[in-house]
């Protein structure tokens, strides 16, 4: 507590120091009272008052209580016992020096101060210290025969004298808090490693520089550099991604008491927090539960629950506190909390796993429930880590990405977002209230720093001292890219990493087959590829045996694949490409990206026709009367949200508006983008059941749950991946020879049109023949232009 606020009142008491000469008739006249006191004091402070009924005194009246409430709650008084106060006893010099050092902040001074004093042996041993401070403050000051007579009771002359030292000292006090409390507290932060934890691409199997936290890493060093006071949390999506998440969770599998690679990276590099992402619960809790506790960091999320008991099934938040060095050198103590969010659909993407044993509340709601509780265990300042894309800035209650609105709540100083694997600053420029230059949104500081390690999320936050509270007065947020030359990857997290690393490099060169013919995924968002095929193909061919001798066998089945990897953001590499020749496992992650397991849901023939609807959201509308140059692929749209379902075949009319946006909601009811939809060569019939056959991604969230019946009496989740059952169908095969069978196609485009897209720019090398793609010339980031003709 600061006596900032204390002008005269703490006068009533302090003023004793030093004087004498009075008669015991003028000194009982004018002395002053515990009451008396506490009322000036109170008043000179000018703070606002209660209305006196938190305090336990019985002997208070009600016209005093406000008054010695507030003088409790600034720890200046304190009763003579938890239910007296005593306020008409008369005011000691002892009393009156003790509650002026008490309302100065300040180091407790040596207690050989008092020596100077003739009678500081008679002070009891609880007040020497409170006497020493106001001792070396100056504002006890001795008699003239070198005592203090600590006993005698101050008189209202005395009393103006201490408070006049009491205000000189604190003026000096806040001349100097004004120039000290100001403190830069920097606050940086990952998403989305997805296990890319080295410098290495597994698919490419050779090492790379444009992944891996062991690059991050020496971002990391860089910017704790710069400010020793500083904070690290990761975001989510830590433990899944890459062959090396596979290898731990189904091939080495993580053992009691061995610690997860990923967590060995983060405990190197000390991060203070991290939060879960959707992808950390792909392996179900008992696996994640293993992975967490070797973690020397805390696990935070605030919107996942025990399905029995409704309890938080993680620690909903953590308060830490941070020693920090102010602007002139001193030292601080900050506490820092920290919560995090992951969307609810969750529940859909991994049923098998979390069905009946969690629950998960709107991320929203969730925070505006534990931040009260997070200010009410003191924290200073709030971190979100959001995992949840910004999303839009027009709130849809049960949206996935909500991290605009959680900009919006009180209390929020800075989040750390993902999900989405973006990049802000940099994306979401077309929202309200974003300070691109700045960093923030609803001017709360923001970052989401990409995937994959690309990018270090910075935040940084300048806090001022006002009373006895921290407050953020300002704030930026930034990302800084490992893409840069002479970037050296951190030793330690290598170090840290290096026999996972080394077991995921003998798993995925592992052989399982060989490929007749080449496959690759360049050209996946515009025509239909081999890349597709043997997704298509593995995945029928598993459910056929799944289903053989069942009433489910004779359904018609339809096989739903998508181009996984079709050109990350600013990543030119990351397609599939595999010559023919021989198949180890790191193909197959190449082929099927994700550790998504199989599912078939069961629709009419008019589903079929609104899924392929919905997945011709993924492109942009071209303008038949407009002759310049038209991109048809919308650019922010992904790529694995479209699906090619293999068994029928149809056309796709880019002309029209599309009935659904990139995100799945509908966006113009009567669009009409699918045409010609043919099931064994005939148009298909609306009201015919067919099986379609996924993975339990789509069917959980908002591309593919509106196809599943409430009681998901149609749906089928195995334990299965996806991915196995293409390595099974390869094993099983020996040699395969997959080929698209051009099964979809665009309706032609108008003669006097142009329409290009973007691929990697070595796709020139890839264009089949008799293909109507015409290779334009090269653009930026190793990406090429192509027209389709």
């Amino acid at each position: 507590m600061k006596g900032k606020f204390l002008t005269g009142t703490v006068a009533s008491l302090i003023l004793a120091a030093g004087l004498g000469g009075m008669t015991p008739a003028e000194a009982a006249k004018e002395s002053v009272t515990r009451g008396d006191y506490v009322v000036q004091l109170i008043k000179e402070l000018g703070v606002e008052l209660g209305d006196g009924s938190s305090i336990t005194f019985k002997d208070v009246s009600k016209e005093l209580a406000p008054y010695v409430e507030k003088a409790v709650e600034l720890n200046l008084i304190h009763g003579k016992s938890a239910d007296t106060f005593a306020p008409d006893e008369k005011l000691t010099r002892l009393h009156a020096f003790v509650i002026a050092a008490r309302g100065l902040a300040t180091e407790n001074a040596p207690l050989d101060v008092l020596n100077q004093f003739t009678d500081n042996a008679k002070i009891h041993a609880s007040h020497k210290q409170d006497m020493a401070n106001a001792a070396a403050l100056e504002i006890l000051n001795g008699f003239a025969d070198g005592t203090i007579s600590h006993t005698k009771i101050v008189t209202e002359q005395q009393m103006e004298l201490i408070v006049k030292r009491f205000v000189e000292q604190y003026n000096k006090e806040a001349v100097t808090d004004e120039d000290e409390a100001k403190v830069a507290l920097r606050i940086l932060g990952t998403s989305d490693i997805h296990t890319n934890l080295a410098n290495y691409n597994y698919y490419l199997d050779k090492d790379a520089k444009d992944v891996g936290l062991a690059n991050t890493a020496t971002l990391i060093d860089e910017a704790r550099n710069e400010n020793p006071n500083n904070l690290l949390f990761d975001n989510g999506d830590l433990i899944q991604g890459t062959p090396l998440g596979s290898y731990k969770a189904l091939e080495a599998t993580l053992k009691q008491g061995e610690v997860h690679p990923a967590v060995a990276a983060l405990n190197t590099l000390g991060y203070d927090a991290a939060t879960l992402g959707n992808h950390e619960f792909n392996y179900g809790l008992d696996y994640l539960n293993e992975v967490m506790d070797d973690a020397e960091y805390t696990w935070v999320n605030a919107n996942v629950r025990d399905a029995k008991t409704g309890d938080y099934y993680f620690e909903p938040y953590a308060i830490i506190e941070r020693e920090v060095v102010d602007e002139d050198g001193d030292k601080h103590v900050i506490k820092v909390g920290v919560t995090g969010i992951v969307p609810t659909q969750i529940l859909g993407w991994d049923a098998i796993h979390l069905t009946g044993k969690v629950t998960v509340d709107q991320p929203v709601d969730a925070l505006e429930k534990v931040i009260p509780d997070m200010e009410a265990a003191g924290a200073d300042v709030i971190v979100v880590l959001s995992h949840s894309g910004i999303g839009s800035d027009q709130n849809v209650q049960g949206n996935e990405n909500v991290g605009y609105q959680i900009t919006e709540l009180e209390g929020v100083d800075a989040v750390i977002t993902g999900h989405s694997h973006l990049q802000f600053p940099g994306d979401y420029k077309d929202l309200a209230n974003v300070d691109q230059e700045k960093g923030t949104i609803n001017g709360v500081p923001t970052v989401m720093p990409g995937a994959y390690g690309s990018h270090l999320g910075v935040i940084d936050l300048e806090l001022e001292l006002e009373g006895d509270e921290w407050v953020v007065t300002d704030g930026t947020g930034e990302i800084r890219s490992i893409n840069r030359e002479g970037l050296v990857p951190s030793k330690d997290v290598l170090a840290a990493v290096k026999e996972a690393h080394e077991g995921t490099l003998e798993y995925i060169r592992r052989a399982v087959g060989e490929t007749a013919a080449p496959i690759n995924s360049y050209f996946g968002l515009v025509q239909d590829t081999a890349a597709i095929e043997i997704i298509t193909q593995a995945q029928t061919w598993f459910i056929q045996d799944q289903l053989k001798d069942t009433a489910d066998a004779d359904l018609p089945m339809l096989s739903a694949g998508a181009p996984f990897k079709a050109g990350s953001r600013d990543n030119a590499s990351d397609y599939t490409n595999i010559p023919a020749g021989p198949l180890a496992i790191k193909n197959m992650a190449d082929i099927y990206h994700y550790d998504n397991t199989v599912a078939t849901v069961k629709v009419t023939g008019a589903d079929v026709i609104e899924w392929l609807e919905m997945a011709a959201g993924v492109f942009a509308t071209i303008d038949p009367a407009k002759t310049e140059e038209q991109n048809i692929i919308d650019p922010e749209a992904r790529s694995y949200n479209f699906d090619v379902l293999d068994g029928v075949t149809y056309e796709i009319d880019v002309t029209s508006p599309a009935k659904y946006d990139r995100r799945g909601n509908v966006a113009n009811e009567s669009a009409n983008r699918i045409k010609n939809v043919q099931f064994d060569g005939k148009p298909i019939d609306l009201s015919q059941e067919f099986l379609i056959i996924v993975n339990n991604y789509r069917v959980g969230g908002s591309y593919g749950a509106q196809f599943v019946k409430p009681d998901q009496s149609n749906l089928t989740v195995y334990a299965h991946e996806n991915r196995q059952a293409i390595i099974d169908y390869i094993i099983e095969k020996g040699t395969i020879n997959p080929q698209a069978n051009n099964n979809w196609k665009f309706v032609d485009f108008p003669a006097n049109t142009k329409v290009v897209f973007q691929t990697a720019d070595v796709a020139k090398d890839y264009i089949p023949e008799g293909s109507n793609i015409e290779y334009i010339g090269p653009s930026a980031n190793g990406f090429g232009k192509f027209q389709l003709k």
